[in-house]
């Protein structure tokens, strides 16, 4: 079978990484392209809020960085970014990169504890946050920065219950911008309409939807949050025609009534990912759009975004698959379990990050040789098709969200009622996967599970909070080294109603 995405100068370098050669020296010379070619084509468009053109994006971004400068931050430092979706979002990540900051995106709907443990972590010298103005001062851009410079850390929970900073690069980043348009076939400066409905703070929402955009001179119309009336009304309105999301959010806009009637014929691609999706809803989209091109991508913070995507002419036949790997991307299994043919998926190329910041540990288990070992277990078939079959690492994916059950587990744990608690992956149509708590109280404890809930959303962010509670009446199954037997759990537990919230 023909590899179907373009690998026109792609070479490998002495260790074997492959990598494009084309590509711009960081964020700063990538941005400059489309603001001098088209200053007065529109660049950012906030729905219900500000729209920017290159030049007012460009000379605004370089007034955040003056801003920056006169408060003292300098070249290196880390740069908070605790703001939700929007305009001031993009002016925040692109004033630290004019001054050579390092970006740290900031989950908004981590909690308090949450947030104070990133900005802590990664010793953030100043923090955008929302109800303040942006810092403004004499414009300020540098010159000379490196592709080889930490741009930005993301932040990705851990099994650990602490979440870990991926290190990306300036050529992480660029690489994955380039990596977005091959796969996706789009040419450069096609008046490209982006709808953004996911957080910027992720990185589909800021690697592989915002700036992709502005490197091809197109449009990023960002969603502040997501209400689906509002993003059927924006592809009407605004002229969308690239939308990536979700499943669950695709699945809720075509089953919205008024979309039978919503003209989408100028809609041109239709991406998914983060979560399982059904080959039926695979079926219903291509019959939603037709004149859209479908494409499945998967990633992990640590590969920048995309390391493998499905194009349209597989979506529907391959729809069990995550597609091939990215044109710098090599792809290795690991462990190979010789009844299922699953191992551990092993990941290198351009796009890996620098490592876990603050983390030596942590970093020299995950990145071994150049590989990323991902935690994931896969499947690769002599045609190159990725089948993602199960998780190494204990962790549910709910509607794009990465939830660790530990994490979880610890938080319910500090309930004074808890005894034991095993918290698993709940089979759910439109999310994916929901999360589920058994638990067994504490002798002559009696356990709300609503109560529960609440207490455990002082804790932890709230797509995290378990929608499932089953309260065991024995203790949970154990094996002989006293874990827990999760299997046991997920074929015995009967889930009954979620817990309303």
């Amino acid at each position: 079978m023909e590899y179907p995405f373009d690998r026109s100068g792609v070479e490998r370098d002495a260790q074997g990484i492959a990598r494009y050669t084309n590509l711009p020296n960081n964020l700063i010379e990538m941005l400059r392209v489309p603001v001098e070619r088209t200053p007065q084509h529109e660049a950012l468009v906030e729905l219900g809020g500000r729209r920017l053109r290159y030049q007012e994006f460009w000379d605004e971004a370089t007034r955040v960085a003056g801003g920056l400068k006169a408060l003292g931050v300098k070249r290196g430092d880390r740069v908070g970014i605790h703001l939700p979706n929007g305009v001031d979002w993009c002016l925040a990540f692109y004033g630290a990169q004019m001054i050579g900051a390092i970006a740290v995106p900031v989950n908004t709907r981590f909690s308090a504890a949450e947030v104070e443990y990133v900005v802590n972590d990664s010793g953030a010298k100043f923090v955008f946050q929302t109800g303040e103005a942006l810092p403004t001062g004499t414009p300020f851009v540098l010159d000379d920065v490196r592709r080889e410079e930490v741009a930005a850390i993301f932040y990705t929970s851990g099994t650990t219950g602490f979440p870990k900073g991926a290190m990306t690069t300036q050529e992480n980043f660029l690489s994955n911008v380039e990596t977005c348009q091959r796969i996706n076939r789009m040419a450069r400066y096609d008046n490209v309409r982006n709808l953004v409905s996911v957080p910027l703070f992720h990185v589909t929402g800021c690697n592989s939807q915002f700036l992709p955009t502005l490197d091809g001179g197109g449009t990023t119309v960002i969603m502040p949050s997501f209400n689906v009336q509002d993003f059927l009304r924006a592809i009407k309105e605004e002229r969308c025609d690239l939308l990536t999301s979700v499943p669950a959010i695709h699945w809720l806009a075509i089953n919205q009534p008024q979309f039978q009637t919503l003209d989408v014929s100028h809609v041109r691609w239709v991406t998914y990912g983060g979560a399982p999706t059904a080959p039926e809803l695979v079926a219903q989209l291509m019959e939603a759009y037709p004149q859209a091109r479908l494409g499945n991508g998967f990633g992990l913070s640590e590969t920048s975004s995309v390391s493998t995507f499905l194009p349209h002419d597989y979506a529907k036949t391959r729809a069990e698959t995550v597609g091939f790997a990215a044109p710098v991307v090599d792809l290795q299994l690991f462990e190979i379990d010789e009844e299922t043919g699953a191992g551990e998926l092993l990941i290198r190329g351009q796009n890996i990050v620098a490592g876990y910041w603050n983390k030596a540990e942590a970093t020299a288990a995950a990145f071994v040789d150049g590989w990323l070992h991902t935690g994931d277990m896969a499947r690769i078939d002599a045609d190159g098709f990725v089948q993602i079959v199960d998780r190494k690492k204990d962790m549910i994916c709910r509607g794009g969200e990465n939830v660790y059950c530990v994490e979880v587990e610890n938080a319910i744990a500090a309930h004074p009622a808890v005894f034991e608690v095993a918290v698993l992956g709940v089979p759910d149509e439109v999310m994916g996967e929901k999360v589920g708590a058994v638990i067994f109280p504490k002798p002559g404890q009696a356990l709300d599970p609503k109560e529960l809930c609440a207490f455990t959303r002082e804790l932890i962010a709230d797509f995290k909070v378990p929608q499932y509670v089953s309260i065991s009446a024995t203790p949970l199954p154990r094996n002989p080294n006293g874990k827990i037997v999760k299997p046991k759990l997920r074929q015995e537990v009967q889930w009954g109603d979620p817990v309303k919230r």
